[in-house]
């Protein structure tokens, strides 16, 4: 999905991946895919001069994978130091305690993807027994 994004933006894609998570019928992971892709999203209105970006949510095997492409060369990182006062810096280490494993990969011509999975809780995807 190719968007650009302004300040209402996110509660309304939290809203469609809500959805898909439940037409996959996928509910718990609602709570962490959601938070997760609308912290990405957050990012690119915050950080991204254009705020256009390009929103994957994707089903896989054993996991939800959402991916938030945008053209801004600027690497985010998680900020461990972040004052207990500020309003902003504590998106990544929120998405760090959801998800099971997140990363940013550089894209070509300048820009990145920032990426985060999530594995099927085991009533929806069990492990065989031995």
């Amino acid at each position: 999905m190719y968007l650009t994004v302004g300040e209402h933006s996110v509660r309304h894609i939290r809203r469609v991946v809500r959805s898909l998570l439940h037409e996959w019928e996928l509910p718990g992971l609602v709570f962490a895919v959601e938070l997760g892709v609308g912290e990405l999203v957050t990012n690119v209105v915050r950080h991204v001069p254009d705020r256009r970006c390009t929103l994957v949510v994707a089903r896989r095997t054993a996991a939800v994978r959402a991916e938030v492409t945008d053209g801004h060369a600027l690497l985010p990182r998680l900020r461990p130091d972040v004052d207990e006062e500020s309003e902003g810096g504590r998106g990544l280490a929120l998405l760090d305690a959801v998800v099971d494993k997140w990363g940013v990969s550089p894209g070509v011509g300048g820009g990145k993807t920032v990426w985060f999975e999530c594995g099927f809780p085991d009533a929806v995807h069990p492990v065989a027994e031995a």
